[in-house]
């Protein structure tokens, strides 16, 4: 029972990932909402909602019940969280599970306590917030309890995350709101300004995933796309390199290397004391240096501790 019972969400912007102890990642879906608003009830969730994406009726809403990391809509995301986690666990589940959720690191108090709640109302037995770099790199692999700095970048669907992970925990952390929806946005608009032909969500995130870069490609790709043109309003379709897509892209990329250099420069350094005083079995001796401030004083020169010159009241 206890194999089924843990389970942990990976709440994002544009998709929902479930994993269950024991099994692995159980459910992959995006997290998207079919709303009827004459019947108040959900239509449909997952792949069956965003294949309905701008094919709905005007009574029906396909929304992302998520923006940028956070709930903007608490009951529709009760309701999407409550039946991701009956069909991860099943319905003959006899205990509530304990969940573990993400968020992402720059969230306020307000939008924390906001996906608890969520969660709780959902079913949930017991909630462990946890910080989505911190998942992000114990995902990755790596060992976050030792002594040693790991910068993780996580690049969502509604925001991107970057931190410095140490002894299990944040260092410095940064959450900024540019994401993979970000990049997609770039490049609508780009192909809308140079071709004059208007593209859905759907297509931008298929050019991103097959020819996009933030990289010089060895070898040139390319992609033919369909969308319609915004003066005749009749379909067009036009063919786009991954030179062109990397061009759209750009400016996007440089702001998250700008977030990442900042984070770089809020990470302090720490010397190492031990190479700075006198060591007794490999260990710092804090009375060494006492001694040795308590001596120099008698030759007239004074120091502080670890060595460090003060100068004279008298100069």
């Amino acid at each position: 029972m206890a194999a089924t019972t843990d389970i942990g969400i990976d709440l994002g912007t544009s998709s929902i990932l479930v994993y269950a102890k024991g099994k692995g990642i159980v459910l992959k879906e995006p997290s998207v909402v079919a709303y009827d608003k004459d019947a108040d009830k959900v239509r449909a969730i997952g792949e069956e909602a965003r294949q309905m994406i701008g094919r709905t009726p005007g009574n029906i809403m396909a929304v992302r019940p998520m923006r940028q990391g956070v709930i903007t809509d608490f009951l529709i995301t009760e309701r999407m969280l409550r039946y991701f986690i009956q069909k991860a666990m099943g319905r003959r589940a006899f205990r509530k599970p304990r969940i573990s959720i993400c968020v992402p690191s720059g969230v306020t108090e307000v939008e924390r306590k906001a996906v608890e709640e969520a969660t709780y109302q959902a079913g949930a037995r017991e909630v462990l917030i946890v910080p989505e770099p911190v998942a992000a790199a114990i995902g990755s692999g790596i060992d976050i309890t030792k002594p040693c700095g790991n910068m993780i970048v996580d690049i969502g669907g509604g925001t991107t995350d970057i931190a410095v992970i140490s002894l299990a925990g944040t260092v410095v952390s940064n959450s900024v709101k540019i994401s993979s929806e970000t990049f997609d946005q770039d490049i609508i608009r780009y192909v809308r300004k140079t071709y004059n032909v208007f593209i859905g969500e759907q297509t931008a995130e298929a050019v991103k995933i097959r020819i996009g870069s933030a990289y010089p490609r060895a070898e040139e790709k390319t992609m033919e796309i369909k969308g319609r043109n915004v003066i005749t309003g009749l379909p067009a379709t036009i063919t786009v390199s991954s030179d062109e897509i990397r061009g759209a892209l750009v400016q996007t990329t440089n702001q998250i290397a700008d977030a990442i250099c900042a984070v770089l420069e809020k990470t302090r350094h720490y010397p190492d004391r031990r190479r700075q005083s006198p060591c007794r079995n490999g260990r710092a001796d804090p009375g060494a240096d006492r001694h040795q401030y308590r001596d120099s004083r008698k030759s007239g020169e004074r120091r502080c501790p670890w060595n460090r010159p003060v100068p004279r009241s008298d100069e």
